[in-house]
């Protein structure tokens, strides 16, 4: 009988902030919850008073007091949270003000800076005077093309302090991808990075940030970090704004000012992968985003004051929006600007020890590489203020469970968890009180309703479906810009079963209340009328030492579709019969015969969105010689020419 892979000891349940809360909601509603299953239950059944425990735990500070916590009319998408409520998101990541460290930043080479909370707090306070006198005010736009540094951070709370509206993305996309996105959204300032480091190269982006300011005719100011650039100009930028360099744009000092503003206040724009078209601006409400956040860091992460977060992100990723929240639990984060394996596999390992990281979050695609690099870390690294691992961005496969608690560390909590730039938080994450059972997610989020719906829009359990929440919560998103009557957000939410919003994940709830995401809908398989979800190919595929990663396809085949299966392999490997043979073995026993490819193609690389996301569905509009929109959202573009006119395509089986 399957055992979980790890287990809370009874005294290490009871120091957590989860178990602190479930004590504090029995106290406040003369309640008698046992557990997190009766708490999640009670959640989503009480949500205004759920919601209203959250703020009170958290002390969220409004300048004006709520008329109620929820105005909600009989189907979704109609919801006002905390209507009359004002608040400043900034105010309550910066309440922490000593000399404890806030953020240290380390970059490929090595180099490594660091704030403390006063410091951070003091710099807001600068360049929140500079940005205002340079005519930024609520809901205002400033926009970021900034690699993961401590000035990325202090530009968001600059602009959140003064009731503007933050958009990032990481230097690492191409041109037109942030023209697509900055575009549309029409920045008032644009802070941006005169070069960054990857791979132990030194890139410039002076070519690139004047075409890309060629297309932002509303740009009012640049503001130019020269970071890996030392020597930039302002006269190096074709602007028809000013140009300032951030050293010279303001000076460090006094105490920041926070301009309330309306719950549901754009605070983050955040954009779709844009893979089938110009990216969707999907904007996200500054009260929704705190609550849900300090819910997630706080509780389902077990974040606190004495805690240092690090999550391996750019700032095009909505990780990073994530991962700076942790600010307002009071701990110190840990930011990395590089390559992940430069110059070794152990980069970011190295830095646990070397800074004492209590939560690491990463990929599952970097958990897998380190698995596949023979690193072993419980044996090179001592590991001892580490107690969890977050992993998103796709599956986590059972053996990256397996890997985590043989090869890193057996006691710490291992936390897939899954929702997205949609909700800019989670629909299912970690528990600091609950066992984790291999290859699933452990719990559904508070106050989250996730079910998992079939074709007929019934709940199932141990049963594959659609991944929906069927009631509102706080970090739904205000809406796309540019999308006035709405009906671009309710088509891509609420169109597959009209009122309940459906996510586009295929999933299944596990008999331990947990969750398994098989991939998004969009790319489900389908031979024979059986859906398939390609993650349940990947896992077994990707178990064979030869295989580094793959991606699957249905391809369109005599009025029906078949499974085309492409590998990338180790460099001395070559797909031939017989390796072929033993991965059709593999994949029929261990899930059906319906999963085995009818072929398998090896490839000299796989495309994936710039977090590390793969992207099946360009590869199927190229294997059909359709269009693909917008290659800017690939962090490997280049990739896809390799899956066209593909003659092993074209044949028979």
């Amino acid at each position: 009988m399957q055992q979980p892979l790890w287990t809370p000891c009874a005294e290490r349940i009871t120091r957590t902030r989860m178990d602190a809360f479930r004590r504090f909601v029995n106290d406040r509603y003369t309640l008698r919850l046992a557990d997190y299953p009766a708490l999640h239950a009670w959640s989503v059944e009480q949500r205004e008073g759920f919601w209203q425990a959250i703020v009170d735990f958290f002390d969220i500070r409004f300048h004006n007091p709520a008329e109620c916590v929820l105005r909600e009319g009989p189907a979704m998408p109609d919801a006002q949270w905390f209507p009359g409520a004002t608040l400043n998101f900034a105010e309550h990541l910066l309440r922490r003000r000593d000399g404890h460290p806030a953020l240290v930043a380390i970059a490929e080479d090595g180099s490594r800076e660091q704030l403390s909370h006063a410091q951070l707090a003091a710099h807001v306070a600068g360049l929140q005077r500079a940005l205002q006198n340079a005519g930024v005010g609520i809901g205002d736009r400033v926009a970021a093309f900034m690699p993961n540094t401590w000035q990325t951070v202090v530009g968001m709370l600059a602009t959140a302090s003064l009731g503007a509206t933050w958009s990032s993305c990481s230097p690492d996309f191409g041109t037109q991808g942030v023209i697509d996105r900055f575009g549309q959204i029409e920045p008032k300032v644009l802070i941006a990075a005169a070069g960054y480091r990857y791979a132990g190269k030194n890139l410039d982006l002076t070519d690139k940030l004047n075409e890309i300011l060629e297309q932002l005719p509303s740009l009012q100011h640049l503001l130019i970090v020269p970071y890996a650039r030392l020597e930039a100009s302002p006269t190096d930028y074709t602007s028809v704004a000013p140009v300032t360099l951030w050293q010279d744009f303001y000076h460090p000092g006094g105490a920041p000012q926070f301009t309330p503003v309306p719950f549901d206040q754009p605070l983050y724009i955040l954009y779709s992968s844009g893979t089938t078209g110009v990216p969707k601006c999907i904007v996200h409400g500054t009260g929704g985003t705190l609550l849900q956040h300090l819910k997630e860091l706080g509780l389902h992460t077990d974040l606190g004051a004495d805690d240092t977060l690090f999550y391996y992100t750019t700032c095009g990723w909505m990780m990073w929006n994530w991962q700076v929240s942790g600010l307002a639990t009071g701990a110190t984060l840990v930011l990395y600007d590089g390559s992940p394996f430069h110059p070794e596999p152990t980069r970011l390992i190295d830095l646990i020890d070397s800074e004492d990281i209590s939560i690491f979050g990463t990929s599952a695609k970097f958990i897998a590489a380190l698995e596949k690099a023979g690193v072993k870390p419980r044996q090179s690294h001592k590991l001892s203020s580490l107690k969890a691992i977050l992993s998103t961005g796709s599956p986590l496969a059972h053996e990256s469970f397996d890997y985590v608690y043989r090869e890193v560390k057996p006691d710490l909590c291992l936390s897939s968890i899954s929702g997205g730039t949609d909700i800019v938080s989670c629909f299912a994450l970690g528990n600091p009180t609950l066992p984790v059972w291999p290859g699933e997610l452990q719990c559904k989020g508070l106050g989250m309703d996730v079910q998992v719906w079939n074709d007929n829009g019934q709940a199932v359990t141990e049963e594959k479906g659609e991944l929906v929440c069927a009631r509102h919560f706080p970090s739904m998103p205000v809406g796309f810009w540019n999308d006035a009557d709405g009906e671009k957000f309710r088509a891509a939410y609420f169109a597959t079963f009209p009122g309940v919003w459906a996510h586009g994940d295929y999933a299944e709830e596990t008999a331990h209340s947990g969750l398994v995401i098989h991939g998004r809908s969009d790319a489900v398989l389908n031979p024979g009328g059986v859906r398939i979800g390609t993650a349940e190919i990947y896992r077994q595929v990707e178990k064979m030492p030869q295989v580094l990663e793959s991606i699957a396809i249905g391809q369109d085949w005599q009025g029906d579709v078949r499974v085309v299966l492409f590998v990338r392999l180790r460099d001395s490997v070559t797909l031939d019969d017989t390796l072929r043979d033993e991965i059709r073995r593999v994949i029929r026993t261990h899930t059906t015969p319906r999963h085995v490819p009818a072929k398998i193609v090896q490839v000299a690389d796989i495309p994936r969105t710039l977090s590390g996301k793969l992207v099946e569905l360009a590869v199927r509009n190229v294997v059909h010689g359709r269009p693909v929109k917008n290659t800017d959202a690939l962090a490997n573009p280049q990739a896809l020419e390799l899956y066209r006119n593909m003659p092993e395509l074209n044949d028979e089986l």
